[in-house]
C-alpha cells in the first residue's frame, strides 16, 4: 500500500504534530500557500514532495513552483491545484482519479462522477473555528481511499 500525505495552507507554520501524522508516507503533496520554503525543506526530510503554488506563495523562492501538477501512482492520476475554482479541465473527461486542492481551509472529501476530490484543510495557523488538519490518500491494488486527520494541538 502506498500512503500519500496531503497538506495545504501551512502559511509558514509546519507543526510538529502535522509532521508526525505525515511520517511513514511514501510521498507528500502540498496543495499550496506554503509561504516559506523552509516548510518544504522540512517536509522533504520525511518523503519526496510535490507542491503547487498558492495565492500567498510570493517572492523569488515561489516562482518555480507550478500552479498545477499531474502525478501518477499505481496507474492512478492525481491532479493538484490550490484553488479548485480555477481548475481549467474537466476531471472525469481528463480521466483523473483524484483532485487534490486547498485554499478554503475546509477539509473535504467527496466523490463526484467517479473522481475523488479531497481538500486536506489547513495545517497552518487556525482560521476562524476551522479544524487544523492533514489528509492521507492510500492506494492499494488500484483502489484509492482518503482520510482527513485532525492535528491535535495544545493551547
Amino acid at each position: 500500500m502506498l500512503r500519500i500525505g496531503l497538506i495545504s495552507d501551512t502559511h509558514g507554520l509546519l507543526r510538529p504534530q502535522a509532521i508526525e501524522l505525515l511520517r511513514g508516507c511514501g510521498h507528500i503533496i502540498h496543495a499550496g500557500d506554503v509561504d516559506r520554503p523552509s516548510v518544504l525543506e522540512q517536509l522533504k526530510t520525511i518523503a519526496p514532495v510535490t507542491v503547487v503554488r498558492g495565492n500567498n506563495d510570493k517572492g523569488e523562492w515561489a516562482t518555480s513552483i507550478p500552479e498545477t501538477q499531474l502525478l501518477e501512482f499505481e496507474s492512478r492520476l492525481i491532479y493538484v491545484i490550490h484553488d479548485i475554482s480555477l481548475i481549467d479541465l474537466d476531471p472525469p473527461a481528463a480521466k483523473m482519479d483524484v483532485v487534490v486542492y486547498g485554499h478554503s481551509h475546509k477539509p473535504h472529501v467527496e466523490t463526484r462522477d467517479g473522481v475523488l476530490y479531497i481538500n486536506a484543510g489547513s495545517a497552518g495557523p487556525r482560521r476562524f473555528k476551522l479544524p487544523i488538519t492533514v489528509a492521507e490518500l492510500a492506494i492499494s491494488h488500484g483502489r484509492i481511499s482518503a482520510t482527513i486527520q485532525e492535528v491535535v494541538v495544545s493551547r
